[in-house]
């Protein structure tokens, strides 16, 4: 998934948008600092690292293995890959499939900051409780110019109305067949300022069920649990954004 790009188009419920509640989550988890710090963690076997250099956003993978170094770099002028420091030649279906990937994980790891991407389109859907507390719920959907590869899916989130942090969020998705993903967030730490967290990873156990109804199902207990998404070693530090 990749999200590179707001729209004006705003559903008002309650005194609120759906933008004003996004503006305030992102001030809430780490404001300005996700966009100057430089920040790394471990995820699955491999090392993330965002970096800033003259005002440019800079994403790495880094693999390292007993004989081989590999390195691979997402910006905003395309794909690198380094193996043991040379720069490697690699065809743009794989550059496509590699830079996807990297992104699809900082963006992530960085929620909600994301979702004020030019591309990001956000509606209030309203309130629902859920384990107890109050939520906003707004459906995220992105623009086909600049939306990425699966500018086509549906994303959910759910916003505690007191925190404004979000503590939940869903997607639908058409690659591999498609499906559906629920995410529970755990573990929050903040880091130098930054809110962290990873994830139970569930999916519906019956394949015809609704996104709109994920929530439901979740309390109902009919999602099972896939994985979890746990992002180890985070480090944050003052970024150079001049």
């Amino acid at each position: 998934m990749v999200v590179f790009f707001i729209s004006c188009k705003e559903k008002q419920t309650h005194g609120i948008t759906a933008q004003q509640i996004v503006d305030k989550s992102i001030d809430a988890c780490g404001g300005d600092l996700y966009r100057t710090s430089s920040i790394s963690f471990d995820f699955r076997g491999m090392t993330y690292v965002k970096e800033n250099a003259k005002g440019q956003k800079i994403l790495k993978r880094i693999q390292k293995n007993d004989s081989l170094d590999i390195v691979d770099i997402k910006t905003s002028k395309g794909f690198e890959r380094y193996i043991d420091g040379e720069l490697i030649a690699t065809p743009d279906s794989l550059a496509n499939l590699y830079g996807n990937s990297i992104n699809s994980v900082h963006y992530f790891a960085y929620l909600p900051y994301g979702l004020n991407d030019p591309a990001v389109n956000k509606e209030y859907l309203g309130d629902i409780k859920i384990h107890e507390n109050n939520y906003h719920k707004i459906k995220v959907t992105f623009s086909q110019e600049n939306g990425g590869d699966d500018f086509d899916d549906v994303y959910l989130y759910w916003f505690n109305t007191k925190t404004f942090k979000p503590d939940y969020l869903a997607y639908g998705f058409h690659v591999n067949g498609g499906g559906m993903r629920f995410r529970e967030a755990y573990n929050e730490r903040v880091v130098n300022g930054i809110r962290f967290v990873d994830y139970r990873n569930y999916k519906p156990k019956a394949s015809s069920s609704s996104i709109n109804e994920i929530d439901h199902l979740f309390m109902k207990g009919e999602l099972e649990l896939l994985s979890k998404i746990e992002l180890k070693d985070v480090a944050v530090s003052p970024g150079n954004y001049n």
